[in-house]
């Protein structure tokens, strides 16, 4: 038997109702994931575009240090095959110790030297070890907090974990997105100017996008 006609927009209502739970719930839960990092892109976002106007002077800094004479045995006795390869566990402990830079990347291995780049956000670094005596010299270049949240807006030289947090951040903001065109159209029957205001949103940036990019 059929629902009674009467039944039908009390069940409509009860739909929209759990709908619209359900709406502001994953809208609510996805703002709050992503207010932070959308204030950093936001931020960065503009000191990206004005990043020839407020390009602060890098601060370098130089270090040289005396590898000792065992651990300089040792780095000898591992030199690899290839061009590039990883240092021996033991001295890139001793050379994240020496200095401040992280040893994890491949080292560029010469005839006679060890060379380690070692870039980050907001910065550059590097560590080259004579083979010979052990001399370990080092530079390390600060571009200042700009540049290094500039950087990680790019997500550049900011590692594995960061590249997941972008990742994560960017599903919570098009949930975010998604949910909140989903309560537009809910609410769009009794705001009338809902779509004319989206439909600008693309509008604009489609114009100058055609008319003022070549």
């Amino acid at each position: 038997m059929h629902a009674p006609p009467s039944s039908r927009p009390a069940t409509r209502k009860s739909r929209k109702a759990f709908w619209l739970k359900q709406l502001h719930m994953w809208h609510w839960m996805s703002s709050a994931i992503s207010l932070i990092g959308l204030l950093l892109f936001a931020i960065t976002g503009f000191t990206l575009n004005h990043a020839a106007d407020i390009e602060g002077s890098p601060i370098v800094t130089q270090k040289t240090v005396q590898m000792p004479p065992a651990l300089l045995a040792r780095l000898n006795r591992s030199i690899p095959a290839a061009d590039k390869a990883p240092l021996p566990p033991a001295v890139a402990e001793w050379v994240e110790a020496s200095f401040p830079v992280k040893a994890s990347n491949e080292a560029e291995w010469s005839d006679g030297e060890v060379y380690l780049p070692a870039p980050r956000p907001g910065g550059d670094a590097w560590v080259a070890i004579d083979l010979a005596t052990g001399e370990a010299s080092g530079e390390i270049t600060s571009r200042g907090w700009i540049s290094y949240l500039n950087d990680l807006h790019k997500g550049r030289n900011s590692g594995d974990a960061w590249s997941l947090f972008i990742d994560i951040f960017a599903f919570a903001c098009v949930v975010f997105a998604v949910t909140g065109l989903f309560l537009l159209q809910l609410h769009s029957a009794k705001r009338k100017s809902t779509w004319p205001l989206v439909g600008l949103g693309l509008a604009i940036p489609a114009a100058i996008a055609v008319i003022f990019i070549h």
